[in-house]
């Protein structure tokens, strides 16, 4: 029964090692993105909302065609 209390201890110890590692390495900039901003500024949303205004310029557009063609019939 002793080596149980002995190795629940020891487990404790060595979860208690770990969390401060993380903690550690968190605070420090470890996990810290640096891959990101640099690639960020080639995705700009300025493109995505041309494209989706030109799409929808382009629905209407087709729409108002295909009245004209009906009016005209």
């Amino acid at each position: 029964m002793s080596v149980i209390y002995f190795l629940i201890s020891i487990s404790v110890v060595v979860a208690g090692i770990f969390l401060y590692l993380f903690i550690k390495s968190v605070k420090s900039g470890q996990f810290d993105d640096a891959y990101t901003p640099s690639v960020r500024m080639l995705f700009d949303d300025e493109i995505k909302s041309d494209v989706k205004k030109s799409s929808s310029k382009n629905k209407t557009n087709h729409l108002v065609n295909e009245n004209q063609r009906e009016n005209q019939i």
